[in-house]
């Protein structure tokens, strides 16, 4: 079982390959206080760049690449007490009209941007000459205290067993065990940090890192969930604003059904211009796949792959996965057809790179460290019963994802060992330099709605919105000139575009 991350692109076309304005702004205030008066100056900030280390599987960056280690305090409301460790990752600027730093957050939550930087840099090339490229893993992933809630056998165990989608009540009982064992899991294995790995938390290490990076104000991009991160920051550090791009943006305005419901109407999207690029109707198509889905619930496919079958949940993730990415609809196609056939491998291979299983059978962790920091933000835990009565409402927006993305609701936090803390993010940002927000109509993910409430939430003057009349998670890098020149005129020279500009 797994929400669907809300994750950059360029991520989902690696996991295909496995598979087969004056931003600057202007304070007089230089105390970096947020709302609530927290400094985020306790504790030291210096940080030893050095040569990057190999990580697990992935073999050490090289080139220019720096890697370090950031102390900052485990609980922001004790801040001189314990502390945890935050791994960056930099490489400065190739030009010498430099700039300063750009932050990135790549999404998730759970995602890595130690990881990621090195494969993203040659899409931001232009950027680069200019700015310091730098990421991290935020709290609770990857090399920052990462979180590993279950063992690979055992999540192995779970894609064969538990139906994402129960219709028996002894299926129900299963779905809400499980999602209940692996809250204990992540208890055990995170301790006093699952407490400490919200939103808000890492907005706070983000002027942390501001600080040690020696900028005057946090120039950042953010994708996917990281423009809610960046809404947050953005929120509690209004004086501290420099050049934000926001690109793929979360609804801040939606709770966690509404997520839901947000995912569900964007992937039906997708998928229906995906169905409308091969020339089949919209609506037919999905009651096809819908139907497909049926049978594999009923009779799970054999697959290439040994001992394993492609399971009804297991087949929604591989359709998901290349509605990312207008370039990966070819490979929905072929899975599709094989699928129609009885053959599930092209379908499980496509579940294996979203869901981060090599070849061996180890599976990453970014589903881990996702649902540790969104159990903590979401203070809404619907019962199995608000469910049920949401799940017609979700069928009717789409056939297809429906089902899954409702019951998600019910098991995604059950029983979980820590509460949220927001319905909603606070995102509203008053006092800020202008902050552009690209939204895409035709994202999967983060649908294109999302992004003008971001704006509006943000506040006059403040949000800017910029749209790309598109395909695909993301914006920037996409194939859009039109966006790329925009956003790397707000970026390199502080120009801010005209709100409601329209890129075709």
């Amino acid at each position: 079982m797994t929400r669907f991350t809300r994750w950059t692109a360029l991520t989902v076309a690696a996991a295909l390959l496995t598979a087969g304005c004056s931003g600057a702004g202007s304070s007089d205030d230089d105390s970096g206080k947020d709302d609530n008066g927290n400094d985020g100056k306790s504790g030291g900030t210096a940080m030893d760049w050095g040569r990057c280390e190999a990580t697990g599987s992935e073999p050490a960056p090289g080139g220019d690449w720096q890697c370090a280690t950031l102390q900052v305090p485990l609980d922001w409301a004790e801040p001189d007490g314990p502390t945890i460790g935050l791994a960056l990752i930099r490489a400065e600027a190739t030009g010498d009209d430099r700039l300063g730093s750009l932050l990135f957050n790549f999404g998730g939550p759970g995602g890595s941007g130690v990881s990621m930087m090195p494969s993203y840099a040659p899409a931001v090339s232009a950027l680069h000459e200019r700015y310091d490229l730098v990421s991290w893993d935020p709290r609770g992933v990857a090399a920052s205290e990462g979180v590993r809630c279950r063992d690979d056998k055992d999540i192995a165990a779970a894609e064969s067993s538990v139906d994402g989608t129960p219709d028996t009540p002894a299926e129900e009982r299963t779905y809400l065990q499980d999602a209940a064992d692996f809250g204990k899991g992540c208890q055990e294995a995170a301790g006093k940090l699952m407490a400490h790995v919200s939103t808000t938390d890492t907005a706070r290490d983000m002027d942390r890192i501001r600080q040690a990076l020696g900028d005057d104000r946090l120039n950042y991009f953010g994708i996917s969930y990281g423009t809610e991160l960046g809404g947050v920051y953005a929120h509690l550090f209004p004086r501290k604003v420099g050049r934000l791009t926001l690109d793929a943006v979360v609804d801040p305005t939606a709770d966690t059904a509404g997520h839901a419901k947000n995912q569900t109407r964007g992937f039906q999207t997708a998928l229906n211009n995906y169905l409308k690029s091969t020339g089949r109707d919209p609506g037919q198509g999905s009651r096809e796949i819908a139907e497909l889905l049926d049978r594999i619930d009923a009779e799970p496919l054999p697959t290439s792959s040994s001992g394993r079958e492609l399971t009804q949940s297991l087949a929604l993730t591989g359709i998901v996965l290349p509605l990312y990415s207008k370039t990966s609809w070819p490979a929905l196609t072929s899975a599709l057809e094989a699928a129609e056939d009885g053959d599930g491998s092209e379908l499980l291979a496509l579940a294996d790179g979203y869901n981060e299983r090599d070849a061996s059978g180890r599976y990453g962790t970014t589903t881990h460290s996702q649902r540790v920091i969104s159990c903590l933000d979401d203070k809404q835990r619907p019962t199995v019963e608000e469910t049920r009565e949401l799940l017609p409402e979700f069928e009717e927006i789409s056939p297809v994802f429906g089902s899954f993305l409702g019951w998600d609701t019910a098991g995604w936090c059950h029983d979980w060992p820590v509460p949220g803390q927001f319905d909603t993010p606070e995102v509203s940002a008053p006092g800020a330099a202008p902050i552009l927000v690209v939204g895409n109509t035709g994202d999967p993910a983060t649908p294109y709605e999302g992004a003008r409430k971001m704006a509006d939430e943000l506040g006059e003057g403040v949000g800017v919105m910029l749209t790309w009349k598109g395909e695909g998670h993301g914006a920037y890098g996409s194939g859009s000139d039109c966006v790329d020149s925009t956003v790397n005129a707000y970026l390199l020279d502080g120009t801010v575009p005209k709100d409601g500009k329209v890129c075709s």
